[in-house]
């Protein structure tokens, strides 16, 4: 006749563990909500970047120079990560190593163009005829002279890389590239001519 109660919680029910299970439910809440001047305040002080504003923007500018000099040091020794993506992929890779394991008369002209141009400055007629022959003659050259690297340069690539969308643009590259000053090419040279691998320098 008489039931139990449903409201009686059951018999196998630690009041203990309800107890604990109610206050790690509630965990956390009850306390304000950091503001965002509180948060951005935290996340400097983490950063180390001083409370000053201006001293902020001072260490935040040298943080970013920092940064921007590590990229351009990962850049300039070829690290695929850092690159742009003009220079990225094995095909451009390999055309890099091909061009600067070779001494090639390309790379000379524009230092030599320098030179016929202040020579068509000089009052002097001979000069400037000398000046306008010689660049004739080296156009002739540098035309012949690229023409002869493409050639060469796309039987390397077709050899190591068959597939013609891996090489796509790849012996412009190549020829752009071996028209430019070693000292001044980017990524630098990792070789020498001859094909030996450059030498880092060390650090001061």
């Amino acid at each position: 006749m008489f039931r139990r109660s449903q409201t009686s919680p059951p018999a196998d029910t630690d009041p203990t563990d309800a107890v604990e299970a109610d206050a790690h439910e509630h965990q956390g809440k009850g306390r304000p909500t950091p503001k965002r001047r509180d948060a951005e305040a935290a996340r400097k002080s983490a950063m180390k970047i001083p409370a000053d504003p201006k001293a902020a923007k001072k260490a935040m500018r040298e943080r970013d120079r920092q940064a921007r000099a590590v990229q351009r040091e990962a850049m300039m020794r070829g690290e695929e990560s850092a690159l742009p993506p003009r220079d990225r992929g094995p095909a451009k890779a390999f055309v890099r190593t091909w061009v600067d394991s070779r001494r090639l008369v390309s790379e000379y002209f524009l230092p030599i163009v320098l030179v016929i141009l202040v020579l068509t400055l000089i009052p002097n007629q001979q000069l400037r005829l000398f000046a306008s022959l010689s660049w004739y003659a080296i156009m002739l050259l540098m035309i012949l002279t690229l023409v002869f690297i493409g050639y060469r340069l796309k039987s390397a690539l077709t050899a190591q890389f068959p597939d013609k969308a891996e090489r796509k643009g790849a012996v412009f590259y190549g020829v752009m590239r071996a028209l430019q000053i070693r000292k001044l090419r980017v990524p630098l040279p990792q070789v020498k001519p001859g094909g030996a691998p450059v030498t880092p320098k060390a650090k001061r």
